[in-house]
């Protein structure tokens, strides 16, 4: 069994924004995989179903951003899951627009998602795939971008950037999350 965590802020007000970019790869799985979220658990929205074999939970948490960890913890305790069957999914403003990067483990990198997951599990031991959303250009602050929306030509670019964030989190469930490393880190997911 997998638990696949996107992370984003609830509420239509967010959705769309570059920091809900872990909710949007957790939909688009969602779609591929036929799992409907529906259903409310764990502080969040939950879908379940099956892919390779392996049966695969998608974890939208409800806490707000910053309060991630508490959405998780929740379901790693119910489901007993070792944490390398942990799968978080979330932006980044270190990588380019678009660029993916997988990781078995590491940080949370000024993520606050992130610090209150690693806080919240006492560990910093499980897989997470990061998706780029560029630094901040001008005078525009860190708030106000992470919480802005992605320009037309951008959105296409993270667009083809969520597909391929899928394509890592299926190859970690199919292979290893050092063959998802080897094939996706690096590469450009556009043009």
């Amino acid at each position: 069994m997998y638990l696949i965590v996107g992370l984003g802020n609830p509420g239509s007000q967010y959705q769309g924004t570059r920091h809900n970019v872990g909710f949007d790869v957790v939909d688009r799985l969602s779609e591929r995989w036929s799992v409907e979220i529906k259903h409310i658990r764990y502080k969040g929205i939950v879908g379940e179903g099956c892919f390779n074999g392996e049966k695969v939970i998608l974890l939208k948490p409800s806490t707000y951003m910053n309060e991630s960890g508490r959405s998780v913890v929740d379901a790693v305790r119910d489901m007993s899951l070792p944490l390398c069957r942990l799968i978080v999914v979330y932006d980044d403003v270190d990588l380019d627009v678009g660029r993916i990067r997988v990781r078995a483990k590491g940080s949370a990198g000024g993520h606050n998602g992130m610090k209150s997951i690693i806080y919240h599990l006492g560990s910093e031991e499980f897989p997470r795939v990061r998706v780029g959303i560029g630094m901040p250009s001008g005078d525009k602050d860190m708030v106000g971008h992470v919480l802005g929306r992605f320009s037309d030509e951008e959105r296409k670019i993270v667009d083809c950037a969520v597909d391929r964030a899928c394509d890592a989190i299926e190859t970690i469930i199919s292979d290893s999350v050092y063959q998802a490393m080897n094939k996706f880190n690096g590469l450009k997911t556009w043009g």
